[in-house]
């Protein structure tokens, strides 16, 4: 009995250590031992089912059957094992109680069979069985019992059928290695295990056994781990983990990744452009193999980390212009049709106006090139539309027609306000910003080289009159001073400043001042 403590004992340490996942179903082929403790059935008194049964144990002799096996699967729930064994059937020989003992027998058995085992239930930690199977078992009784009533014909050694049957269950300890449990038994088709046979004896040797094994698996090309709908084999070909169903971690199942998006399962980003497949596949629908879905030029990644822009769509702010080329070429915003808010799109300035879509006016004579084209008919590219000596913009605010040369001419005594020249508050520096209007009234000067003109400068009532003047002196000597230094003879000009003596409108509001705080520009010969 000091073996079948051991074994028990090997039992209890097996299944209560911490037992790891394995694939109880996944696998190609397994090779096993197992050793099974045996309990004869027989003519004699043990633990079968007969009358003569002895429940005390005092017929039983140690019993054993080492095998060992190579399996293959056959389908998820069928298994064919090819088994060898050795072992002893052994035990006393009595009928009614062991003071009538006609010695021992004892049996050297080597069965030989093919088993079918069913696994019907696909479960992760667990992997319950039933098997059935036929053989044949080698015996030869080296131990028979004596002085056996009705003694006939007992052969010694011989051949006989093996037909095991039996239920058991494999526990996982590792990748690779499984322990086996397994109840059952086996009736063999002759009669002369035990080693007596008489003229009426009918019964079949048998045994049941208890056992304990150790199987090795290889784990099958088919099988699926992870649960990701690649095999083992595509898995390694593609070099991702069969273990991990996310080998790259993008949120995409590999399986998925493969047969779905045709993605690669060991890069979180495909096609490269900055963007996990994960999010391209699912959050924005974009191709996760291709890196410019839109084919604009921009990267998927760029359009959204970088510009914001549609990656979907090759021109976000449908404006006739891809977002490549408003953000690579034409500099400008590819999420708003009009960069530069002069009411004309971008793609119509670049295509059909020619004009500056980052500069509203782009011929820069004080008009937007939206008004030019738009309201006025005018060439926004063109300072003097009509080339009549006179700029767009003045001849809009002094109310003559930009499209027509012949009222260019500057009329006498007609003044024109320059609108547009500012100075710095109570002083007479000419701010940065009117260099403008002060060129439109230069080329003035020099396409008319025969006339003379009046520099006006202008206040509001704010402060004394004396100050006003000398303050208006000052501004229209500073004008008349920048057109000397760009050309012009000190003859044809002169300044004159009139302080608050001549208000266009009352000085009763803000906006009202500020109209009359200004340069005025007139023919006086």
């Amino acid at each position: 009995m000091n073996k079948v403590r051991v074994i028990l004992f090997l039992f209890v340490i097996i299944i209560t250590s911490n037992l790891s996942y394995s694939q109880l179903k996944d696998w190609g082929s397994k090779i096993g031992i197992r050793a099974n403790l045996l309990f004869p059935e027989n003519d004699f008194a043990n633990l079968g089912f007969s009358n003569n049964d002895d429940f005390s144990f005092d017929w039983y002799e140690f019993s054993f059957l080492n095998q060992a096996f190579f399996g293959l699967a056959a389908t998820k729930s069928l298994e064919v094992h090819l088994t060898f064994g050795y072992g002893t059937y052994s035990g006393k020989a009595y009928f009614d109680s062991p003071e009538n003992s006609y010695g021992k027998y004892k049996t050297t058995i080597i069965p030989v069979n093919l088993t079918f085992r069913i696994t019907p239930w696909d479960i992760q930690t667990w992997n319950p069985y039933f098997y059935v199977g036929a053989g044949m078992m080698s015996y030869d009784l080296t131990t028979i019992p004596t002085n056996l009533p009705g003694v006939n014909n007992v052969k010694a050694a011989g051949w006989t059928g093996f037909l095991p049957v039996g239920t058991g269950a494999e526990f996982p300890l590792s990748d690779n290695f499984i322990f086996d449990l397994s109840l059952g038994g086996a009736f063999s088709t002759g009669f002369d295990l035990e080693g007596y046979r008489n003229e009426n004896d009918k019964t079949w040797e048998s045994y049941i056994n208890i056992g304990l094994g150790l199987t090795m698996v290889n784990e099958s090309c088919s099988s699926d781990r992870d649960k990701d709908k690649l095999s083992r084999c595509e898995e390694e070909k593609l070099g991702s983990d069969p273990k991990n169903p996310d080998s790259d971690s993008d949120g995409l199942n590999d399986g998925d990744e493969v047969l779905n998006w045709r993605t690669d399962p060991t890069n979180p980003d495909s096609d490269g452009d900055g963007l996990n497949d994960f999010k391209e596949v699912i959050e924005l629908n974009t191709n996760a193999i291709n890196p410019d879905t839109d084919e604009d030029g921009l990267s998927d990644g760029e359009e959204v980390l970088k510009y914001g822009t549609n990656p979907l769509k090759p021109d976000s702010d449908n404006d006739d212009l891809s977002d490549s080329l408003e953000i690579i070429k034409y500099k400008t915003n590819p999420l708003r049709s009009d960069t530069d808010g002069d009411g004309l799109s971008d793609g119509a300035e670049v295509n059909i106006y020619l004009t500056d879509p980052t500069n509203l006016d782009s011929d820069l004579d004080g008009l937007s090139d939206g008004e030019e084209i738009i309201k006025f008919g005018t060439n926004p590219l063109d300072r003097d539309t009509d080339n009549g000596s006179v700029d767009d913009f003045t001849e809009i605010h002094r109310e003559t027609n930009p499209l027509d040369p012949d009222d260019d001419i500057i009329q006498m005594n007609v003044p024109i306000v320059l609108d547009g020249i500012t100075f710095a508050t109570g002083k007479a520096e000419i701010e940065p910003q009117s260099e403008f209007v002060l060129r439109s009234a230069l080329e003035t000067l020099m396409k008319n080289p025969d006339i003379i003109i009046e520099i006006s400068g202008h206040t509001d009532n704010v402060g004394s009159e004396n100050n006003n003047r000398t303050l208006s002196q000052k501004r229209a000597d500073a004008v008349r001073f920048w057109l000397i230094r760009n050309g012009i003879a000190p003859d044809r000009i002169l300044a004159k400043g009139y302080g608050e003596d001549f208000p266009r409108v009352p000085n009763d509001t803000d906006e009202n001042r500020r109209i009359n705080r200004r340069i005025e520009f007139k023919r006086i010969r």
